[in-house]
Protein backbone atom coordinates (compact mmCIF):
# COMPACT_ATOMS: atom_id res chain seq x y z
CA UNK A 1 0.00 0.00 0.00
CA UNK A 2 1.35 3.76 -0.84
CA UNK A 3 2.01 5.93 2.22
CA UNK A 4 0.12 8.41 -0.31
CA UNK A 5 -2.48 6.40 0.31
CA UNK A 6 -2.46 5.88 3.76
CA UNK A 7 -2.18 9.18 4.90
CA UNK A 8 -5.13 10.24 3.40
CA UNK A 9 -7.15 7.53 4.56
CA UNK A 10 -6.28 8.54 8.15
CA UNK A 11 -7.02 12.28 7.24
CA UNK A 12 -9.46 13.59 9.57
CA UNK A 13 -12.49 15.30 7.36
CA UNK A 14 -12.18 11.57 5.25
CA UNK A 15 -12.42 9.23 8.19
CA UNK A 16 -15.88 11.92 9.54
CA UNK A 17 -16.83 11.75 5.83
CA UNK A 18 -16.19 7.88 5.95
CA UNK A 19 -17.68 7.40 9.45
CA UNK A 20 -21.01 9.35 8.54
CA UNK A 21 -21.80 7.19 5.03
CA UNK A 22 -21.10 3.86 7.50
CA UNK A 23 -23.86 4.73 9.97
CA UNK A 24 -26.35 6.03 7.28
CA UNK A 25 -25.22 2.39 5.04
CA UNK A 26 -24.26 0.81 7.46
CA UNK A 27 -27.80 0.74 9.51
CA UNK A 28 -29.76 0.54 6.27
CA UNK A 29 -28.04 -2.65 5.19
CA UNK A 30 -28.32 -4.56 9.10
CA UNK A 31 -31.93 -3.50 9.36
CA UNK A 32 -32.43 -4.87 5.88
CA UNK A 33 -30.50 -7.83 6.63
CA UNK A 34 -31.30 -8.95 10.03
CA UNK A 35 -34.21 -6.52 10.99
CA UNK A 36 -37.03 -9.14 12.13
CA UNK A 37 -33.92 -10.44 14.69
CA UNK A 38 -33.70 -6.99 16.32
CA UNK A 39 -37.49 -6.40 16.31
CA UNK A 40 -38.11 -9.61 18.27
CA UNK A 41 -34.83 -9.58 20.30
CA UNK A 42 -33.13 -12.88 18.68
CA UNK A 43 -29.92 -12.06 18.78
CA UNK A 44 -26.46 -14.15 18.77
CA UNK A 45 -23.34 -13.73 19.12
CA UNK A 46 -23.15 -14.08 14.91
CA UNK A 47 -25.86 -11.96 14.44
CA UNK A 48 -24.11 -9.13 16.32
CA UNK A 49 -20.90 -9.97 14.78
CA UNK A 50 -22.58 -9.65 11.45
CA UNK A 51 -24.04 -6.44 12.44
CA UNK A 52 -20.91 -4.86 13.39
CA UNK A 53 -19.02 -5.90 9.92
CA UNK A 54 -21.51 -4.48 8.42
CA UNK A 55 -20.54 -1.01 8.64
CA UNK A 56 -17.31 -1.79 8.16
CA UNK A 57 -17.76 -2.19 4.19
CA UNK A 58 -19.71 1.15 3.56
CA UNK A 59 -16.53 2.82 5.52
CA UNK A 60 -13.71 1.07 3.57
CA UNK A 61 -15.67 2.19 0.05
CA UNK A 62 -16.11 5.11 1.31
CA UNK A 63 -12.85 5.84 2.51
CA UNK A 64 -10.93 3.90 -0.64
CA UNK A 65 -13.42 6.48 -3.13
CA UNK A 66 -12.70 9.65 -1.00
CA UNK A 67 -8.91 8.76 -1.27
CA UNK A 68 -8.50 7.72 -5.05
CA UNK A 69 -10.83 10.95 -5.83
CA UNK A 70 -8.05 12.82 -3.76
CA UNK A 71 -4.86 11.42 -5.39
CA UNK A 72 -6.52 11.91 -8.99
CA UNK A 73 -6.40 15.56 -8.27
Amino acid sequence: MNSDYLALACRVDIVKRSAKVSVVVGTTLALINHGERLFIGELGWVVVVKIGLTYFVPFGVATWSAVMTELQS
